[in-house]
Order: C-alpha cells, then structure tokens, then sequence
C-alpha cells in the first residue's frame, strides 16, 4: 500500500479487525473521509471470534454490511445443543424474528469486512504501526490524529478530529481512555476437527464437561472449531506431551461418540492453538478526540460468542450519535463528547445483558469440583428442559436478539430457585438438612457470582 503524506482526514481508525473495519465503512458511507490503519493486512489466524449470533447478524445488516458472511464458506447456525453427561436439549434461535447466526474461519471474515470498507470511496487504507496518539498543543488531553511508521518510513503523521481505537483485546492505547484491570479466568485451547459428525448439525455445541466446558461448531464445509476450556491462566504444556494427554484422558472420554474419532484425530495431529478468556468492564469515553470500541473497551468470557455482536451494534449507535445530521462538525469536540457519552448508556441494554450471561453462565458451566455450583449447574439444564420462555427468553440474550438486563437477572434467579427446588427433591428423607443447605449455599454462590457482575456494568466510569 502506498505511503501518505500528512494529511487530514475526518476520522482515523486504528486497527482493521471486527469492529475497526465496521466503523471505517459507516462512516465512511456516512460522507466521512476515513484513514483505517492496520499492522498487517494478511489474514489472521486466530481460534475466537468465529461465531456470529443473530443479534451480530441484524447489526451488520444495518450496516449494510450483511454480504460480508457470504462466499466464506459460512455455515448457518440455527441455535445450541447443550449436553450434560447423558443427556441432551437442543435450544433454537427462537427469539421473536431471529434470523441465524453464521459462524466461519475468523480470518475469512475478517478479509471479507476488509474488502468491503476498502471498497468505500471515502475510505483510505494504510499498512503502518501507531506509535502514538498525537494530543492538541494547547490541551494535551485532546487527540488530534495519530504517529505511525511503516515498513519504509518512520515518524509519519496523520490527522483527524476524530480517532477510533479498535486494536484488539491486547489494546495498545486502552489505558488512555480505559483504566481498569483486565482479568482472566481461563484460557481456551482451540482444535480443528476434520469432517466432524455433530450430533445436531448447524448447531454450537456445549459441552458440561469436567472441569469446565468444550464448545463445538462447524466453521467450514470440512471443519468444525473445538474449544477447550482450561479454568486458570497456566495450560498443559504443548512441548512435553501434557497437553495431548490432558485431552486424551479428561476430555476425549467425555465427549458424544460421534465427536471422538475426529476429536483424537486433531489431538494427535499435534496443532493447538490457546487465547486467554478475558474480561474487561467498558468505561466511559471520556476524552475529546478519541473512542475505545470493541475489546479495546469491554470484553467479556466468549463462551456465548456475542463479543463481535456488541461491536457490531456500538458501531451502528455510534454512527447515528455522531451523523452528519447530530454532529455536522466532529472537530466540535464539546458536541462530539455530548454525544459520545450517551453511548455508554445507550449501549449498556445489549452489552450488559451479554456481559452479564457470559460470566454468569461460565462460572455455572465450569463448577468443577464446586456441589454448591453444580446445585445451579442442574439447575440450569433442568430449567432449559421446562422449554417455553424458560428457553426462548435466554436464547433471545444470548443471541443478541432481546436487549434486556433486566429480564436477565429475572431468569438467572428463576435457574438458582429451580436448582434449589432440584436439590430439595432429591432423597432419602433423612439427607433433608443436607439437601437445605446445599441448596441454601447455591442461592448464596448465585448472588457471589451475579452481583459483581451487575456491578461492574453500572459504574459511571
């Protein structure tokens, strides 16, 4: 890609994933003259963010970016199959008008939203590194563009009232806007199974495997991704063989049949690939000339898969909060920060609801050794197992079709009291007192889990 002299532009996007390729195209197509600069503009490989959910899939249409999923080899998901030990449900996108999700390589999509944005007129691609944001002489806390370097030149300058910052979930520029700590709780360790018989296909499959869970989804006509949860930040070592024999001897024996042969087959052929699960609340954009978007600002465990579905949607809100018709000027930083806060309220709806449901639901799927937790576990498959609202209202949230906080905690309160009334059915009469408290505790470990997490959602900051 050619070089660029210092320039001025309306909007600089910094990093050419999900969400940076999404907001270069809409504001692009909103008359905007965008720079979209990215490290490398080969295709990525990386093991998440490979299912779109139907939320994820509305957005893009909004976006008019829907034919990003076509001709990669996508596979249509039409909801989860969900098995524990013996048994098995399967849970429908069924959420009002829920179209299906789609799930497919990373790379491929990535390169098809690449294609698209660099096919916007107003739209100027550059293969450089940022070094640094660049700040108003008079106001160093204002941004007004940012320094790069490419592969031939160094110390290049480009500038814009405003800068996007979308540069991944190992953000390089998040502590100028984004000061919380991120955590991470697990990691997952990812396969490719070849030719792979799921037992319902065109569905993601989840596991409740011991200690934690294993998603399964087909990614390709040939090609289903397999994503092992391993509880910590350390994992088998891949150099000297634990890691094959912790696959081989705790999951491969329990997992369907129809999954084995492929499953062994993948182990043995040697190529695994680990990205830790991280979370991360969003805070609030509070500096003139610059926004965090995607995992830069908010991540969340991607056992649901609804990270790229809350990206999706805080580009789409973001461009109709700053249009030519609500901002005219994005230089006019005092109306582009007015705007820009309602952002973080205005998204809380979708993203929240997400947030929430990926930690809540990771931290019943990977009880472990924990009974109190596996109180909600149960709970959790037998409340799914009731079927009507008690399936479609937690499939419409985790899809990223029903916006609603609110009728989350509702549900995940409605699972802990089943999960009690589970435990306190079981016999003999004479465990009672055992049964009470067992189930006592799980409504305790409910509100140890579910707090917290509400909240980091609603601080201001």
């Amino acid at each position: 890609m050619p070089s660029l002299p210092t320039v001025e532009f309306d909007v600089i996007v910094v990093g050419a994933g999900i969400v940076g390729c999404a907001a270069a195209t809409a504001f692009a197509n909103d008359g905007r003259k965008v720079l979209l600069i990215e490290r490398d503009w080969k295709e990525p490989d990386r093991i998440v963010g490979e299912l779109l959910q139907p939320g994820g899939v509305k957005a893009l249409e909004q976006l008019g970016m829907q034919d990003c999923v076509k001709g990669i080899d996508a596979i249509t998901c039409n909801g989860y199959r969900v098995i524990q030990g013996d048994k098995s449900i399967d849970l429908p996108y069924s959420y009002e008008d829920a179209k299906p999700g789609c799930a497919f390589h990373h790379g491929k999509f990535i390169m098809s939203l690449r294609t698209h944005a660099e096919s916007c007129d107003n739209v100027t691609t550059l293969e450089g590194t940022v070094g640094s944001l660049l700040t108003d002489s008079e106001d160093d806390n204002t941004v007004v563009g940012v320094s790069y370097s490419t592969k031939t030149e160094k110390a290049k300058l480009a500038y814009a009232p405003l800068t996007i910052v979308a540069d991944g979930c190992f953000s390089k520029f998040r502590k100028e806007v984004n000061k919380k700590p991120v955590s991470v709780k697990s990691t997952f360790v990812g396969l490719i199974l070849e030719d792979c018989k799921l037992p319902s296909p065109n569905h993601g499959h989840v596991i409740l495997a011991q200690p934690s869970p294993v998603l399964f989804y087909q990614i390709g006509t040939h090609e289903t991704r397999a994503l092992i949860d391993i509880p910590g930040t350390k994992i088998p070592s891949l150099t000297n063989g634990a890691m094959q024999e912790y696959m081989l001897n705790t999951v491969y024996p329990q997992l369907p049949e129809s999954i084995q042969p492929s499953f062994k087959a993948a182990v043995d052929n040697n190529k695994f690939r680990s990205m830790p699960n991280s979370f991360l609340p969003a805070a609030s954009n509070d500096r003139p000339g610059m926004v965090l978007l995607g995992d830069a600002n908010n991540m969340r465990h991607p056992l649901t898969g609804g990270g790229m579905t809350v990206g999706f949607w805080d580009v789409v809100r973001l461009k109709q909060l700053l249009s030519r018709e609500n901002v005219p000027d994005l230089a006019d930083h005092a109306m582009v920060m007015t705007q820009v806060k309602k952002l973080h309220w205005q998204r809380k709806q979708l993203s929240s609801a997400v947030n929430i449901l990926a930690n809540a639901l990771y931290a019943l799927f990977a009880a472990g050794d924990d009974l109190n937790t596996k109180v909600l576990q149960d709970g959790c498959f037998g409340y799914f197992e009731l079927g009507g609202i008690c399936v479609s209202t937690p499939i419409g949230l985790l899809s990223g079709m029903l916006h609603s906080p609110s009728s989350l905690i509702l549900h995940f309160f409605a699972v802990a009291l089943y999960g009690m009334y589970l435990q306190m059915c079981k016999g003999p009469f004479y465990l009672l007192p055992l049964h009470f408290y067992r189930a006592f505790m799980a409504l305790v470990n409910a509100c140890v889990i579910v707090f917290p997490l509400i909240f980091a959602e609603i601080q201001f900051r």
